[in-house]
C-alpha cells in the first residue's frame, strides 16, 4: 500500500493528537470541531503506520507458545490434551508439521485460539 503521507505530516499529526487528547472526551459530540480534527489526525497516523509499520499475522507456533505460557501448560501436557505425541507438538512449534483438521479444532478449543489463526487463513 503506497501512501502520500510524508513523515513530516505523520509527525505533525502525532503532535496534534497529543494536543487534542486532553480536550476531546467520550461524551463530546462527534460533530464538535476538536473531535473531528482528532479523527482526521488519527486517520492520517493510521494510514502512515499501516504503510510503514505493518503488523504481520502471528504464526500458529507463536500463538501456541504464547497461549501455553499464559495457561502455564507444558508441551507434554498440551500434547496429551490434544491427543498427539510431544514430538508432534515440537514439530508444530518449529514449523516442520501442521496439525490435521481434527487436531487444529482441538488446539483452537483448548487454547481459545481463533480458528482462522489455527488454519492459517
Amino acid at each position: 500500500m503506497e501512501t502520500k503521507i510524508t513523515k513530516a505530516v505523520y509527525e505533525t499529526a502525532l503532535a496534534r493528537i497529543e494536543e487534542l487528547l486532553p480536550y476531546v472526551t467520550d461524551d463530546m459530540p462527534k460533530t464538535h470541531h476538536k473531535a473531528i480534527e482528532l479523527k482526521i489526525m488519527s486517520d492520517i497516523v493510521i494510514e502512515y503506520e499501516e504503510c510503514h509499520y505493518p503488523i504481520a499475522m502471528p504464526s500458529l507456533a507463536d500463538v501456541i507458545r504464547l497461549r501455553l505460557e499464559e495457561e502455564d501448560m507444558t508441551q507434554r501436557a498440551f500434547a496429551k490434551k490434544i491427543g498427539v505425541s510431544p514430538s508432534r507438538v515440537s514439530e508444530y512449534l518449529t514449523g516442520k508439521s501442521e496439525p490435521t483438521l481434527k487436531v487444529a479444532r482441538s488446539i483452537s478449543q483448548l487454547l481459545h485460539i481463533e480458528p482462522s489463526i489455527v488454519l492459517g487463513v
